[in-house]
């Protein structure tokens, strides 16, 4: 067993890896960057771009033990009200092609085939983060569809506090983006390794792919696998023990 626990760097990357490069992609220096419940996938991507090209991120990672929050929960919720949440995630049962997320309902909402625990916050936080990156470790056509069966979160509307709105989505597969012109998301870029066509199928609705150059990335840059699986690693032990232990081992 190695430093690394069970993984080794001559593992190949997990796509977890892939999407939390991906993620850490994204996130731009001196940006206050927050995660919130159950989100170990951005908490780690924000810690990995504070170690290499954000050195001036500021992470709020709900469940740190090194982020004293007197409030909880409830103090990102104030951050986000008073503007001081550059980037927040989401993610949902369904996305569509406008960017609304679904946390509530599959089917009609008076008596839907499954019922979820809802959205909680994120219909405000959607709306004053400065930015919103939605994320899924899925990437299939009953995830992105046409239109959602409940919008819990939108892209972009005409609210007077929106202060930003969805900027991209983060999938095993590539990164879509959110086209503030055309008000839909659109493809990206894909992995290194993944077809076009590959996306189209898996997605249901049109990335507007036809006619433009769609680049193959490698999510993770340098020496982004050793530091996930090194002083990343340590760092989740301590905040989602359980994600850890079954991404890199104990």
């Amino acid at each position: 067993m190695t430093e690394q626990g069970m993984t080794s760097l001559e593992t190949p990357p997990h796509p977890s890896e892939r999407i939390i490069g991906a993620i850490a992609g994204l996130l731009r220096n001196g940006e206050r960057v927050a995660t919130g419940t159950l989100s170990p996938l951005p908490a780690a991507a924000t810690l990995l771009a504070k170690m290499t090209h954000a050195p001036d991120l500021e992470p709020l990672i709900y469940g740190d033990p090194e982020l004293r929050l007197a409030e909880g929960f409830h103090e990102l919720f104030a951050l986000a009200q008073q503007g001081k949440i550059d980037v927040f995630f989401l993610s949902g049962v369904q996305i569509d092609r406008e960017g609304n997320i679904n946390l509530s309902v599959l089917g009609d909402y008076d008596r839907p085939a499954v019922r979820l625990p809802g959205g909680a916050g994120s219909s405000m936080l959607s709306a004053l983060a400065r930015r919103v990156i939605l994320f899924t470790v899925n990437h299939n056509p009953r995830l992105f569809v046409p239109r959602v069966d409940f919008i819990n979160a939108t892209a972009t509307d005409n609210v007077p506090w929106r202060r930003g709105g969805i900027s991209h989505v983060v999938t095993p597969l590539g990164i879509m983006a959110f086209d503030a012109v055309g008000k839909r998301l659109v493809l990206e870029a894909v992995y290194t390794g993944v077809s076009l066509e590959e996306v189209a199928r898996q997605t249901g609705f049109d990335l507007g792919i036809a006619g433009r150059d769609i680049p193959a990335v490698n999510p993770l840059r340098d020496n982004d696998l050793e530091l996930l699986r090194g002083p990343v690693r340590r760092r989740m032990q301590e905040i989602y023990p359980l994600f850890t232990a079954a991404l890199w081992g104990p």
